[in-house]
């Protein structure tokens, strides 16, 4: 499992998440992936396309996950 670091920022939108870490080719693509229902956040499907993500949350999406940590 792979950790993100929030590097002193409260926290990550979802989309972005999934842009930084490689997973989507955009920010459009990470949007449309979040509406499909196709991401979890802590085991729960997450459409909210700017969903804040905190320390300690959990993100999966096609059999890779992230932990992000503060």
């Amino acid at each position: 499992m792979e950790i993100f670091n929030l590097e002193g920022h409260p926290h990550v939108e979802l989309c972005d998440l999934l842009k930084f870490q490689g997973w989507c080719d955009s920010g459009g693509a990470a949007k449309e992936v979040i509406a499909e229902g196709q991401v979890k956040v802590n085991g729960q499907v997450e459409t909210r396309k700017r969903c804040k993500i905190v320390d300690g949350q959990k993100v999966s999406y096609k059999g890779m996950s992230v932990t992000v940590k503060a």
